[in-house]
């Protein structure tokens, strides 16, 4: 078995920091099984809900505090920001910055992304946005 903080890495360092889907699906399955009702299911819909979110947020950023991983799951502990600059999440544009924090859960099977699960700062993203006060 891979590795699960190998596969996570390396989906970090290409889609992440370079915003590039060419290993995409080297890395997470066809069928991922995806637990965010925002994001659509499979790898599919995991690179469209990220294609979506780079165009509204060209200056997006993800960075890494904290990898755990144990047996198939890995979690990771980290940050996200930006600039809103487009439409995004049916928000239009309001070209304000964010940051919040977010765990991600994934579960590897067969050496690629199988599973997901987060917990984010919805609210704090939507109040730095200015869609609630």
């Amino acid at each position: 078995m891979t590795d699960p903080k190998s596969v996570l890495a390396a989906l970090g360092g290409s889609v992440f920091a370079k915003k590039d889907f060419s290993q995409l699906d080297q890395l997470m399955r066809e069928d991922y099984v995806q637990h965010n009702p925002l994001v659509p299911q499979g790898s599919k819909g995991f690179r469209e809900f990220f294609e979506a979110w780079f165009k509204a947020v060209p200056d997006f950023k993800y960075e890494v505090k904290k990898i755990v991983a144990e047996g198939d799951l890995v979690w990771a502990y980290g940050a996200y920001s930006g600039t809103q600059a487009g439409d995004w999440l049916g928000i239009p544009a309001t070209g304000r910055t964010y940051a919040f924090d977010a765990v991600d859960i994934f579960r590897v099977q067969d050496g690629k992304l199988a599973e997901h699960w987060d917990v984010l700062d919805i609210y704090g993203l939507f109040k730095q946005l200015g869609v609630v006060k």
